[in-house]
């Protein structure tokens, strides 16, 4: 068996929201999901543009949160979805760089969601 290295998301009562969310901007499906005692999500594997991702809803806080450090790089295959992938991203989140030219691109974005995950976003 090949080893796959899977992202893996933790969240504090937001994992469904967010695997929807990315679902709906980029398309994909839910591949399994487990839900917790209290309706949030014990364990989810979902999918976007052909990755797997997987997620929880960690039942502690915890004093960390995502960064900018690491990040989604998405690449866009059009100018339509590249604008339309920053707003939705963007929509409740912190614009990090708008989306303008960058050597190498015809168009770059960077944006963290509202859930703090980071995307960078290009189109060539």
């Amino acid at each position: 068996m090949t080893q796959q290295i899977h992202t893996f998301l933790m969240f504090e009562g937001k994992a469904k929201e967010a695997i929807d969310l990315y679902i709906e901007v980029f398309g994909g499906e839910i591949v399994n999901l487990i839900p917790n005692e209290t309706g949030g999500v014990m364990h989810a594997i979902f999918s976007i543009k052909g990755q797997e991702f997987m997620a929880i809803d960690s039942s502690v806080h915890h004093e960390f949160t995502f960064t900018p450090a690491i990040s989604m790089m998405v690449a866009c295959e059009s100018e339509e979805e590249i604008d339309r992938v920053y707003a939705r991203l963007a929509d409740g989140g912190l614009e990090l760089m708008a989306l303008g030219d960058l050597p190498g691109f015809k168009k770059f974005g960077w944006v963290q969601d509202k859930f703090g995950v980071s995307w960078q976003l290009t189109w060539s």
